[in-house]
């Protein structure tokens, strides 16, 4: 039996969805409009299309280019291109298979690039006058999407509305002139987080408490965000249906954009992606083994410990150090470590963190220590061929009285060999606490906690740090897998954020069956709160940021990951099964309802 609903239909409308991540994976945005695709092009009774922007060649090979006469996007991309414009339309080779139109707005001389900036300004008062590449390629992205739409009204048939969903002011440009001059296109702008509110959460210590007396102009001059913040002001206010994603998110909209959302449209993935069915438990032995390997490479030469009493705790995300609640993870984690000292406690924990920075390379010692373990590896198994070899044999030659000493089947070479690969991998040092080397390392804000905490991979420790400063994926030379394979290996995903509009990374633990730590003041952990009641049963932790103190989250925190380093293996299964039995909540075809009410809304409004 089906865990999904039936699906719900959108109104029967020509429905266009623009996003800067459309084919361009540059964030979160990316993963909301691919893993949306599949139930946009199922429940569009009309004619369905996204349009993105055309940054770099290589995304042909995800494309399969369409017949331009065969529809009214097709049609509608050929009139700019018999203009002089570079505009690509074609099939995105994704599930779905979604159509898209690719305009590149490199393309855009810069004279007409400063004609357009005087109209921004004169019709609209934004001054675009800051030299900025990205913006300059987002007001030329607008420009070229109202030339698109400036046709498409024209090829559609009179009796059937246009939708135009845009994603976030770096696509939301058109609304302005589609308003003034009347195009007879319905409107709808989503904000998956502020522009203003990134940077403020980020400098403000209490920020959500501020939240209402802040003066998004002064405040948008201060981080030099201007052009930025009112190119989103004006479009939340002149689209006909302000959407975001989460309450959270709505309450800053509220405040900070000065309209309160109509509707909210939670996230969601397209579950079946990651369904194994039965096989959630044995990808999670098979992948935690290949993270054995890694940890056994970079601890075991100094000491080593029982992976058989070892969890696996991770984070990942974009750098920010306070707004991905890295600084609470850290701080918990000491708090943690001292109680498990204290306790003589037989587990360990590694945590790892996994984030972007710049670096120059990774480490050589890290790569030393992989590089002796394979060189270990590979000594066995020729000692084991050979002993294995000579014992068969031994055995069929040997009287009965008289046993075969196993020693005297190794040939000297490989005892030799393998003493010395032993010898010169051990060392007394302690493991390095970060995989590679930084760019401007001394500044690293995850780096500076560990030192202050002592968090630094000491014997006696209970919690191992491994910072990796660089993402998951199977060319990755230190992992050799992918990040969902990663995710599926550990024990517990955490990630406490202070400023989190909605959070996929939790959602993504959930979808492999991974229990994991979230807030209540990311947009995914106020969904739980709210819909879920009996979310720990499911493994799902959220932990109180909105009115507690940095000091109650923190303790909050280590109580969970304490108690969870307490669960016996039965119940850590148990609480596995209980998370995957509970993601197709979360499943496009059950959230999609949420961008039907938007589409209805917006054909209803004046």
């Amino acid at each position: 039996m089906s865990k999904r609903t039936t699906s719900s239909h959108f109104p029967s409308s020509c429905i266009v969805e623009i996003a800067w991540e459309v084919c361009n994976q540059v964030g979160g945005i990316y993963t909301v409009i691919r893993s949306k695709a599949p139930c946009m092009v199922e429940n569009a009774t009309g004619p369905y299309c996204m349009i993105g922007p055309y940054l770099s060649r290589s995304i042909q090979a995800e494309l399969e280019p369409l017949d331009d006469s065969q529809d009214v996007f097709g049609q509608a991309a050929a009139i700019l291109r018999k203009k002089g414009f570079d505009v690509h339309y074609a099939q995105w080779l994704i599930t779905g298979k979604p159509r898209v139109v690719l305009l590149n707005p490199n393309a855009v001389q810069d004279k007409s690039l400063n004609v357009i900036k005087y109209l921004l300004w004169k019709n609209h008062g934004i001054d675009t006058h800051k030299e900025s590449p990205l913006l300059n390629q987002v007001i030329s992205f607008g420009y070229l999407t109202k030339l698109f739409f400036d046709e498409l009204v024209k090829l559609v048939e009179k009796d059937q509305n246009i939708i135009a969903h845009f994603h976030e002011w770096m696509g939301a440009l058109p609304i302005l002139d589609m308003k003034r001059e009347g195009m007879p296109v319905r409107t709808v702008f989503t904000t998956h987080a502020t522009q203003l509110g990134r940077h403020l959460a980020i400098n403000s210590p209490l920020f959500y408490a501020h939240l209402p007396f802040f003066k998004w102009e002064e405040e948008a001059r201060k981080f030099g965000i201007e052009s930025e913040a009112r190119i989103e002001f004006l479009c939340a206010n002149a689209a006909d249906v302000l959407s975001t994603v989460s309450e959270v998110t709505a309450r800053e909209c509220k405040h900070l954009l000065k309209r309160k959302p109509d509707v909210v449209v939670p996230n969601g993935l397209n579950i079946e992606r990651f369904e194994i069915l039965h096989e959630f438990q044995n990808q999670h032995v098979l992948f935690k083994e290949e993270i054995h390997r890694f940890v056994m490479a970079h601890f075991f030469q100094s000491y080593s410990f029982d992976l058989d009493k070892t969890l696996y705790f991770f984070t990942s995300g974009r750098y920010e150090f306070k707004n991905k609640g890295f600084d609470l993870t850290l701080e918990a984690l000491s708090r943690l470590n001292q109680r498990l000292k204290k306790e003589k406690s037989e587990i360990t924990i590694v945590m790892f963190f996994v984030t972007k920075r710049d670096f120059y390379s990774i480490r050589p010692e890290v790569l030393q220590s992989k590089a002796m373990m394979q060189e270990i590896s590979e000594t066995c198994d020729a000692i084991q061929e050979q002993v294995g070899r000579r014992l068969f044999y031994e055995s069929t030659v040997r009287t009965e009285n008289h046993m075969p000493d196993l020693n005297d089947f190794v040939d000297e070479y490989w005892n030799m060999r393998y003493r010395r690969t032993i010898q010169s991998w051990r060392t007394k040092k302690n493991p390095l606490v970060i995989t590679h080397r930084l760019i401007n390392e001394e500044h690293d804000e995850i780096l500076h906690m560990i030192y202050a905490k002592k968090l630094l991979n000491n014997p006696d420790d209970k919690i191992k740090i491994v910072y990796h400063p660089d993402f998951i994926s199977t060319s990755n030379p230190l992992f050799g897998m992918d990040y969902i394979q990663f995710v599926r290996g550990c024990h517990l995903g955490i990630f406490p954020s202070y400023y989190e509009p909605w959070g996929y990374t939790p959602l993504e633990c959930m979808a492999s069956a991974v229990p994991s730590v979230t807030s209540d003041l990311s947009g995914f952990g106020d969904y739980i709160l709210h819909h879920i009641p009996q979310h720990e049963e499911y493994g799902l932790h959220v932990i109180e940021r909105g009115k507690r103190t940095f000091d109650w989250s923190a303790n909050q925190l280590t109580e969970v990951m304490y108690n969870f380093s307490k669960q016996s293996r039965r119940e850590r299964i148990l609480q596995r099964t209980n998370v995957e039995n509970n993601s197709f909540l979360f499943d496009w075809s059950n959230l999609i309802k949420h961008y039907e009410q938007a589409y209805q809304f917006a054909l209803k409004t004046k």
